[in-house]
């Protein structure tokens, strides 16, 4: 299982006090340095953290994989031909959240979605999906000639009792196995840490997952490379 990591909130950090530091690009290149298998942005319409120059920069020093997570409108899609991130990755976006909330609803936008992954395509530019675990809305992802998906894990990741733990498991591992059965590549990711990585690492469908709130936070207290290996210690058993 590949670790991506997402650096959103250190461009959050850092546009607190509308200032340069710290920088989200620095960061990355040293999590590269340490380890990791690729870097995660969401560059949003809203500009809230990461902005044009950090995708940017990015895009000419990262040397791993550079997943831009996007809305499926004009203005960023624009970007992402023009950059060439070696995934794009789909996803819901309201004004108000505070951060993700949960997976984009395909069969709801197929038409608009259907438009941006054609769009994408033509830039040989491959596409992820961000959705909930659920059968129908993969079935609508593989309609419209969707690349990968990538599975909401975010219900997973707030359960408290054994039983929702166990539910949320099988629903996330019902539907990779699906997808991988309709030849999707399948990511996940959303709220996982040092604790839930643990179980979810028993789904083998799973290939990559995307992890930042919790990588970032452990890391202002022992530091980034420590607090980039324990995760990847977790995550490749060693």
């Amino acid at each position: 299982m590949r670790f991506c990591l997402n650096v959103d909130h250190i461009a959050t950090l850092r546009n607190a006090r509308g200032e340069v530091q710290p920088d989200p690009v620095t960061f990355a290149l040293m999590a590269e340095q340490y380890g990791v298998d690729g870097i995660v942005v969401h560059l949003r319409e809203d500009r809230r953290h990461i902005n044009e120059r950090d995708v940017r920069l990015l895009r000419e020093l990262v040397t791993t994989k550079l997943d831009l997570e996007m809305a499926a409108v004009n203005e960023i899609i624009d970007i992402a031909c023009d950059i060439q991130p070696e995934l794009a990755t789909l996803v819901p976006e309201r004004r108000q959240e505070l951060t993700t909330e949960g997976g984009i609803n395909v069969i709801d936008n197929i038409d608009q979605i259907r438009s941006a992954i054609e769009r994408l395509h033509e830039s040989e530019i491959p596409v992820s999906i961000f959705i909930e675990p659920d059968i129908n809305q993969i079935d609508a992802a593989v309609e419209i000639n969707a690349d990968f998906i990538e599975i909401h894990t975010g219900n997973y990741a707030n359960a408290v009792s054994e039983e929702d733990i166990f539910e949320e498991l099988e629903r996330i591992r019902i539907a990779a196995k699906h997808a991988k059965k309709l030849g999707l590549g399948v990511n996940a990711g959303h709220g996982l840490d040092y604790n839930n990585m643990k179980e979810f690492l028993a789904i083998e469908e799973i290939d990559e997952v995307s992890i930042g709130h919790a990588v970032l936070a452990r890391s202002m207290f022992v530091g980034v490379e420590q607090a980039v290996k324990e995760m990847i210690k977790i995550i490749r058993h060693r």
